[in-house]
């Protein structure tokens, strides 16, 4: 399954300010917040409606509600909350899990060090979120652990991917789509999404 790319103006432009080298620490916080906001209108297009009787000031009316179950934030720690933040602005009702993985620097593999999420996510849709789809290790490990606790559906949601770790991760779950707001050029030699933006846990938290 291709990865989505959403290139709605506002995203595009707000993420050009993300990648600036000389944008501070809380301005790309903030930017990071906005362009997930505006993400999650694309990736919730599909959720199903029913309706609901109600009362206006004026008159009874059948009005368009989400059916079924809360949607399920994932956040792949650290980075992840960034996303997951935006989201919850305008989703506030959704729950949350979170994955804690680190990239081993040698290997580059995944390596899982907490899990949580809500106890029954078999009749919910799970969005996983993580900023960067680089080499896609961490993506496939945080998805692998997840499946196994049979959610209705997956998506995953990155501001940033490399085609190595698009391809990586179509893979291994091909049934998961991809949203981004851009597909970059390629890795580097260590791992980073070139011309990207840099760590962005680290720009986020200010930590180098």
């Amino acid at each position: 399954m291709p990865a989505t790319v959403i290139d709605h103006p506002l995203i595009q432009h707000k993420l050009t300010l993300m990648r600036r080298k000389e944008t501070s620490t809380g301005e790309f916080r903030t930017l990071l917040g906005e362009i997930s906001m505006l993400m999650a209108y694309e990736v919730t297009r599909d959720l199903p409606l029913t309706l609901q009787r109600i009362e206006t000031p004026l008159q009874a009316m059948d009005a368009p509600i989400i059916d079924g179950k809360k949607i399920v934030v994932v956040s792949i720690l650290r980075a992840g909350n960034g996303i997951m933040d935006g989201i919850l602005k305008i989703i506030p009702s959704a729950r949350v899990g979170h994955v804690g993985l680190y990239r081993d620097p040698e290997t580059l593999v995944a390596v899982e060090y907490y899990f949580k999420l809500p106890e029954d996510v078999s009749d919910r849709t799970l969005l996983v979120v993580d900023p960067m789809l680089a080499t896609g290790h961490s993506a496939v490990a945080a998805v692998d652990r997840i499946k196994k606790t049979k959610p209705q559906a997956i998506k995953f949601l990155c501001l940033l991917a490399a085609p190595e770790g698009v391809a990586y991760f179509a893979e291994h779950h091909p049934d998961v789509p991809i949203y981004t707001a851009a597909i970059d050029e390629r890795l580097n030699e260590k791992g980073y999404i070139l011309p990207g933006l840099g760590d962005a846990g680290d720009r986020m938290f200010g930590t180098k």
